[in-house]
């Protein structure tokens, strides 16, 4: 028979530990192009938090035309979770799940204040649509405008979105100010 005090040992180390709310991060799946609202009620049902920004589209067939939801970021969603070995294989033994976006073969934690942001614009119901993803430095071209063709590199300044022409011949280069425009990467 066991002791009292081997019994209170056992149960001592058999407690798993709880992680703190600070421990918890943000991480972007992937999931099968347009399963992303199937994964995230069935990860919801898990237990896990998630967070899937929805979008209204008008869709039209035929007989009718119906606004229904869809992905901000098709074949995307974010988890809210401390991703230790167990809760990854929890989250990924989800169908419909692609796995999650990982760079050098780590899982990459999402910056909480861009989830913040997103869910800041969508809760006050802020008009939003996908664009492409550019980065300063970037070559770009205006799409639209007086300014339609315009080629150059896309800058931040005084956070505005300027473009930048160069002439090499001269080293000299102009900056103009592009909010507003549409533009496309090149």
């Amino acid at each position: 028979a066991m002791s009292t005090a081997q019994l209170n040992w056992i149960s001592e180390t058999a407690q798993i530990p709880v992680p703190a709310a600070e421990d918890y991060s943000w991480y972007a799946i992937q999931t099968r192009v347009r399963f992303e609202k199937k994964v995230a009620a069935q990860l919801q049902r898990k237990g896990i938090e998630i967070f899937l920004p929805l979008t209204k589209q008008v869709h039209r067939w035929s007989d009718r035309r119906q606004e229904i939801d869809v992905a901000l970021f098709p074949g995307y969603g974010f988890v809210h979770v401390y991703l230790d070995p167990a809760t990854r294989l929890h989250i990924l033994q989800t169908a419909g799940l692609i796995g999650f976006v990982r760079f050098n073969g780590e899982a990459v934690p999402v910056p909480r204040k861009q989830i913040e942001d997103i869910q800041q614009v969508f809760a006050k119901d802020v008009p939003c649509a996908m664009y492409p993803f550019l980065k300063a430095g970037q070559k770009v071209r205006i799409r639209g405008g007086c300014l339609d063709g315009l080629e150059g590199v896309l800058a931040s300044y005084n956070s505005a979105r300027t473009l930048l022409i160069s002439i090499e011949a001269i080293e000299r280069t102009i900056a103009i100010q592009v909010e507003g425009y549409d533009i496309e990467m090149l």
